[in-house]
C-alpha cells in the first residue's frame, strides 16, 4: 500500500514538473524571441506586410482659426488621419495651435524589401510622427502618433500576432530608424523621415498623399 502511494506521489510530481516546464519553457521562448526572428521567420507577419496596398491619401488638415495674439499670428488647425481601406473614415483627429502660418507635417516611412514580401513587390508603411511650426525646433513639435505605439491605421494588420509580438514589432520599427546598420538584416530597405510644410489658410483643405516611391506631398483643395 505504501509503495503504491509513493508511486502515485511520484507520478503526480512528474506531471506537475512537466506542466511547469512546458509553461515556463513557453514563456521563455516568447521572452527570448528577437525582432530579427520575428521579421525573418514569422509567416503571419510576412502575410500581413504582403497585404499592404499601395496608398495614396493618408490624411488631411484644415485651419480652424487664425488670429493675432500679442502681435503674433497664431494658427489652430485640425489634423485628420484616414483609414487605409476607407478614405472617408477618420481614425485619428487632433487639434493643434501653432505660432505662425507655416506648418510642418512629419511622417516616418518604412520600406520593406522583397525578402519580407511574399509576392516580391516592395511595400511600405507610413507612420505620422509630429507637427511643428516654422519658429519651433522639430524635436519640440507636437506628437501625432506615440513612438512605439501601434498606429490606429494598422490595428488590423497584425491582428493574428500575439500581443507581445505586436508590441515588439512596433517598438523596434520606431527604434530601427536610428540604427541604419540593422536595416538590411531585418529585411527593411529604408526607414526615413519625410516632412513637408505648407502656408496654411482658412477655407482650404490640405490633403496629404504618398507617391509610389514613398514621397509625401500635400494637395490643396477648397473646403466645401
Amino acid at each position: 500500500m505504501r509503495t503504491a502511494k509513493i508511486r502515485i506521489t511520484g507520478l503526480l510530481l512528474l506531471i506537475v514538473g512537466l506542466v511547469a516546464l512546458g509553461y515556463f519553457g513557453r514563456g521563455y521562448l516568447l521572452k527570448e524571441i528577437t525582432i530579427h526572428q520575428l521579421l525573418s521567420e514569422n509567416k503571419q507577419l510576412k502575410e500581413a506586410i504582403t497585404n499592404l496596398t499601395a496608398e495614396e491619401q493618408i490624411g488631411y488638415a484644415k485651419v480652424i482659426k487664425q488670429e493675432t495674439q500679442n502681435n503674433k499670428l497664431v494658427t489652430t488647425l485640425r489634423f485628420i488621419e484616414t483609414a487605409r481601406d476607407d478614405k472617408t473614415k477618420k481614425i485619428l483627429e487632433k487639434d493643434y495651435t501653432i505660432e505662425g502660418d507655416i506648418v510642418h507635417f512629419d511622417a516616418l516611412i518604412v520600406k520593406f524589401d522583397n525578402k519580407m514580401v511574399m509576392d516580391g513587390r516592395e511595400r511600405a508603411m507610413y507612420l505620422w510622427r509630429r507637427i511643428y511650426g516654422e519658429t519651433m525646433a522639430p524635436q519640440d513639435g507636437f506628437a501625432i502618433e506615440s513612438p512605439g505605439a501601434e498606429p490606429a491605421r494598422y490595428a488590423d494588420l497584425l491582428a493574428r500576432l500575439p500581443i507581445k509580438q505586436r508590441g515588439m514589432f512596433w517598438s523596434n520599427i520606431w527604434d530601427l530608424a536610428n540604427n541604419v546598420d540593422k536595416l538590411k538584416q531585418e529585411g527593411i530597405t529604408a526607414i526615413y523621415g519625410n516632412a513637408v510644410y505648407s502656408k496654411l489658410r482658412p477655407g482650404l483643405i490640405y490633403v496629404f498623399k504618398i507617391s509610389s516611391t514613398g514621397q509625401l506631398y500635400p494637395e490643396v483643395v477648397p473646403d466645401m
